[in-house]
């Protein structure tokens, strides 16, 4: 089973979610919070597989729950669900490090099918807002490019390119016709190289940096 933390300020929405995800068979709510500070805690308390997150909340907004929780529980990992589809929510939430990006008018297959991509590593963004996350990740770096000399061999880079794609390391396991195991030791010293800590980070750095499609 999937284990899902809802949070959300509107009671109603969180009990339409349970209702949705009960119907998945898979996939199992262990807790629900309203507002950032409570989802927080209660990642800390039930070591949920994924954080559904709203943005707008009170006492503490989602874009900092996402923070913390990806800095104190980086296990969990947290699937923004929102109204708001503005550049500066988006950004900000995969800035935090946000896994995926969904806003609430999304078909109830689509919200499944996040919840279970992002639970298995896999990245997930609603293609409303696709459009702009590769405008982020077009502008110009801010940071050093220094920081981002590394050197990938040919099959981190082919692994690099899958993750940008936004599959999970089984998806990618299948795809290259590796073992799991092997996977996740190319996926950790990637990650290593880049001096990033998820898969999100590692992307964006991937398509920002010109890292993959590149022979």
């Amino acid at each position: 089973m999937i284990r899902v933390l809802l949070c959300d300020d509107q009671p109603v929405v969180t009990e339409g979610l349970r209702v949705i995800l009960r119907q998945a068979g898979d996939i199992e709510v262990v807790a629900v919070a309203e507002n950032g500070l409570e989802a927080v805690e209660k990642v800390g308390q039930t070591h949920p597989d994924v954080a559904v997150m709203d943005l707008r909340m009170p006492v503490m907004n989602g874009i900092q729950a996402t923070a913390r929780i990806h800095q104190a529980h980086p296990a969990t990992r947290v699937l923004v669900l929102t109204t708001y589809d503005d550049d500066e929510w988006v950004f900000d939430a995969i800035r935090a490090g946000a896994a995926g990006y969904l806003l609430k008018d999304a078909p109830r297959e689509q919200l499944i099918a996040a919840i279970r991509g992002t639970a298995a590593g896999g990245t997930h963004v609603d293609p409303k807002v696709a459009g702009k996350l590769f405008q982020f990740v077009a502008q110009p770096a801010p940071a050093p490019m220094g920081k981002l000399d590394v050197e990938l061999n040919p099959r981190e880079r082919d692994i690099l390119e899958l993750i940008a794609a936004g599959l999970s390391n089984a998806e990618i396991a299948e795809r290259l016709f590796l073992s799991k195991g092997t996977v996740q030791n190319y996926v950790s010293a990637i990650f290593t190289k880049l001096d990033v800590t998820d898969r999100t980070q590692a992307a964006i750095l991937a398509l920002r940096y010109g890292l993959v499609g590149r022979k």
